[in-house]
């Protein structure tokens, strides 16, 4: 997904009625800073710089026909904020206030009005963040010198989340046999995550599998089979029941790529009352491999998060945690064969799967275990009043089993910053659902900006 950005640089009509040769060689610096941002892979749409209402409200303009996911803002100098407040509040994404200079040793300039002139932004944006905060428009600040800290990538960071809260909020999940009854910790109804979230839900039933299986060809199985034995190491019992699954993995793709969706979900459960023949385990896999989002159990809101993150963040999976070890205060990850291949410490085991828990048998999964690494580990559960948004660091350990049981299973092995015992007892007491994302190599600080600006109530433990 390509991230696209909004730059607005803020100015005072009155410093160029009285010297306007100033500008210029502050639009210099601007003209950097957005070639910084750049560097991050985010595309910049710049609008002129803007000292009064029309060219604010002009600017606005110019970024809603560009669909940008975020606006950045920069002042070059002070600007009065009732010349830009009243754009601002229609921008209708989220804003990120740069708070930056030119120089970085003001004590050290040789004349008094070479550094401050082109220097004194600081309080342009302490006007602007103050209406903004009355106003209750959500803003994020970065605040630092360029060359000098790292405030530049915190923009690109804020600007991530924007990007992957429009996708949350543009979300096309698809259902693949319901919800899993029972399970109501994630349940939320389609008109409630349409209402609250903006995402939709489409439903693979009976009419749509018998559309989309005639359509799987053997040369399509052939292929599908050849990319397997060449991506797994293959202990397959039964080859009928494979290329069975195989069928139903063709099927959910092609119905997923007509349908645009971005995520994904499967109840194992209902399977064969839509009409599939065996459970796609690994296309829920090859799904996140491909960019989309996934949950197992008919959960369209984890999904949704996970093909959100994805979209922005490559290393991102679902998971659930299954077991502690008390012991070594560690918990176990895993699902039923639902895993970003991407992320796996070795080559995955395809194996035929005794398969009992509906009319259509035995079928076929791929079985690794999460590499380690740094990672954040995120949730979104529905709330007494909306979503509430739960993060945490934690750390992937070097501990995966090859052999035994664990050789047929999703494993992973996860370390909380904190004891065991407090967050478990955080996590449950925030309401946190037992289904989750988790992306490695993030920085916390941008899932947690990501959450706030879906309107979630934003936890960390």
């Amino acid at each position: 997904m390509s991230i696209k950005v909004g730059y607005l640089p803020l100015y005072i009509k009155l410093y160029d009625d009285a010297t306007p040769a100033r500008r210029p060689v502050l639009e210099k610096y601007t003209y950097m800073l957005q070639d910084m941002i750049r560097s991050f892979d985010i595309e910049v749409v710049a609008s002129p710089t803007c000292r009064i209402k029309p060219e604010f409200e002009a600017a606005i303009e110019l970024f809603h026909k560009e669909n940008v996911d975020a606006i950045v803002t920069q002042h070059l100098a002070y600007s009065p904020s009732l010349e830009s407040i009243d754009a601002l509040e229609k921008a209708g994404v989220p804003l990120i206030v740069l708070d930056t200079t030119p120089d970085y040793a003001l004590l050290d300039m040789a004349g008094y009005q070479s550094g401050i002139s082109p220097n004194h932004g600081i309080h342009g944006v302490q006007d602007m963040c103050n209406l903004l905060k009355r106003r209750g428009i959500e803003y994020y600040l970065c605040v630092g010198h360029a060359m000098h800290s790292d405030v530049i990538a915190q923009v690109a960071g804020m600007c991530r989340a924007a990007a992957a809260a429009k996708a949350y909020k543009t979300a096309r999940v698809g259902s693949v046999g319901g919800s899993f009854t029972g399970m109501g910790d994630f349940l939320v109804s389609d008109e409630d995550y349409k209402a609250k979230i903006g995402a939709e839900v489409s439903y693979m039933d009976t009419e749509a599998v018998k559309k989309y299986l005639p359509k799987v060809t053997d040369e399509e199985i052939e292929r599908e089979i050849a990319l397997d034995k060449a991506n797994f190491e293959v202990e397959l019992t039964d080859e009928a029941a494979y290329r069975e699954a195989v069928r139903s993995v063709l099927a959910v793709r092609k119905w997923a790529d007509d349908n645009r969706l971005t995520a994904l979900t499967v109840n194992f459960l209902t399977l064969d009352i839509c009409g599939l023949p065996k459970m796609p385990f690994t296309e829920c896999s090859k799904t996140m491999v491909r960019g989309l989002g996934y949950a197992g159990e008919g959960d369209v809101l984890t999904a949704g998060l996970v093909g959100a993150l994805r979209s922005v963040y490559h290393d991102t999976t679902f998971t659930e945690m299954f077991c502690p070890d008390w012991k070594e205060n560690v918990i176990l990850l895993s699902h039923m064969g639902e895993i970003n291949y991407d992320l796996a410490q070795w080559k995955p085991v395809l194996r035929t799967v005794p398969f009992n828990y509906n009319t259509c048998g035995d079928t076929a999964a791929a079985y690794t275990c999460y590499r380690p690494g740094k990672a954040v580990f995120v949730n979104v559960a529905p709330a007494k009043e909306g979503f509430s948004l739960i993060a945490t660091n934690v750390e992937l350990l070097d501990c995966g089993l090859r052999h035994g049981a664990y050789k047929y299973a999703v494993q992973g092995w996860m370390k909380p910053e904190k004891p065991l015992t407090e967050f478990l007892k955080e996590f449950s007491e925030l309401g946190g659902t037992h289904h989750s994302a988790m992306v490695y190599n993030a920085d916390i600080e941008e899932i947690l900006a990501f959450g706030r600006m879906m309107g979630f109530e934003v936890h960390r433990i």
